[in-house]
C-alpha cells in the first residue's frame, strides 16, 4: 500500500458516473477526482437496483486478465432472473488513477439491464442508479477526522488482502446526477405469440441436434 499527501484540509470530491453504450448491455464508468496526489487505495461503492446487475462470471474473467477489480455483495447472482425476482447488489469497485488527471481516479465495468414484466402499452422502465459512496483506504492515519469517517467494508484493500483494512468514508455529499438505464418493456398481448415462437425454436433446434448425433454420433 503506497502513501498518499492527504492534506488535512477538507476537499468536495467530484463524483461522475456515466452508463456508456446502448441497450441492455452497457459500461459503468465511475470517476472520482479528490484533490490529493495518488498513493491511497480508492474505491467506489453504490448500491445496484434488481434492473440492474453484474454478471459475476464476467467480472471474474476480467479480473483474471487484470482488467478491472471489484468486490460484489452477493458474489453468487442469478443472471437469467428477471427484474421483479431479482434483488439489489452491492458493488465495491476498486479505482485506479487517471493518467491525464492529477487526482483523479477511475474505473469502468460491464453491466447489464434485466427484463421487466410485460406492459399494456409501449414504454420503457427507468432503472435508476444512485451516486456512489467514495471510500479511502491508507497504511496509516493521515486522513483528517473532520472530512472522512470510518466505514464497514467487505473488501480488502488492494495490496494487502490477507490482512485488515480500515476504509474511510468522505463525509460530503457526491456532486454528480443519478444515473437512468433506458430498458424496453415488452408488450402483454405479444406474449402468446412470443411463448409460441419459443416452443417453435427451441423443437426445431433441438430436432436438428438430434438427427446430427443420429447421423454422425458413434454408438457401441
Amino acid at each position: 500500500c503506497v502513501l498518499s499527501d492527504v492534506q488535512a484540509t477538507c476537499r468536495d470530491a467530484t463524483v461522475t458516473q456515466e452508463l456508456l453504450k446502448e441497450g441492455f448491455h452497457r459500461d459503468l464508468l465511475v470517476k472520482v477526482e479528490l484533490g490529493v496526489t495518488g498513493g491511497c487505495a480508492v474505491a467506489a461503492r453504490t448500491r445496484l437496483p434488481p434492473g440492474i446487475y453484474v454478471d459475476p462470471y464476467e467480472l471474474a474473467s476480467l479480473q483474471q486478465h487484470n482488467l478491472t477489480k471489484a468486490v460484489l455483495i452477493p458474489d453468487v447472482v442469478d443472471v437469467e432472473s428477471p427484474e421483479y425476482l431479482a434483488t439489489d447488489l452491492l458493488l465495491v469497485l476498486y479505482l485506479e488513477p487517471d493518467p491525464w488527471c492529477s487526482g483523479c481516479f477511475r474505473a469502468a465495468l460491464p453491466v447489464h439491464g434485466r427484463y421487466h414484466r410485460p406492459a399494456e402499452e409501449p414504454e420503457e422502465a427507468s432503472v435508476v442508479l444512485k451516486s456512489p459512496e467514495v471510500l479511502l483506504c491508507c497504511c496509516d492515519n493521515r486522513l483528517s477526522m473532520e472530512c472522512w469517517e470510518p466505514a464497514e467494508v467487505e473488501a480488502p484493500c488492494p495490496g494487502r488482502p490477507l490482512s485488515p483494512c480500515q476504509w474511510y468514508s468522505i463525509r460530503h455529499k457526491p456532486t454528480s446526477k443519478e444515473s437512468i438505464l433506458q430498458v424496453p418493456v415488452g408488450l402483454r398481448q405479444h406474449s402468446s405469440l412470443v411463448c409460441v415462437l419459443t416452443l417453435l425454436a427451441t423443437v426445431l433446434c433441438s430436432s436438428l441436434i438430434l438427427a446430427a448425433v443420429c447421423k454422425y454420433g458413434h454408438f457401441s
